[in-house]
């Protein structure tokens, strides 16, 4: 569980600090060059990841409590 809870929060990083991936201008989509929108399009992914991680945490801390007192 904590490995794809790490995966998660690493993703955007690595998406970001690999600048050869996204550094040019085509495709375009609606007329904004790729380097921009493939940048929005993580700002949307890496909400949505920590988000997954934070719920995946919060499961894992009640499993773990759970499991203790049991």
């Amino acid at each position: 569980m904590r490995v794809v809870i790490a995966l998660c929060l690493i993703a955007p990083f690595v998406a970001m600090l690999w600048v050869d991936s996204y550094a040019k201008v085509d495709p375009t989509f609606i007329g904004i060059p790729f380097f921009y929108w493939y940048q929005m399009l993580w700002v949307l992914l890496s909400t949505s990841l920590t988000m997954i991680a934070y719920k995946l945490w919060q499961r894992d801390q009640r499993a773990r409590k759970g499991g203790a007192s049991a």
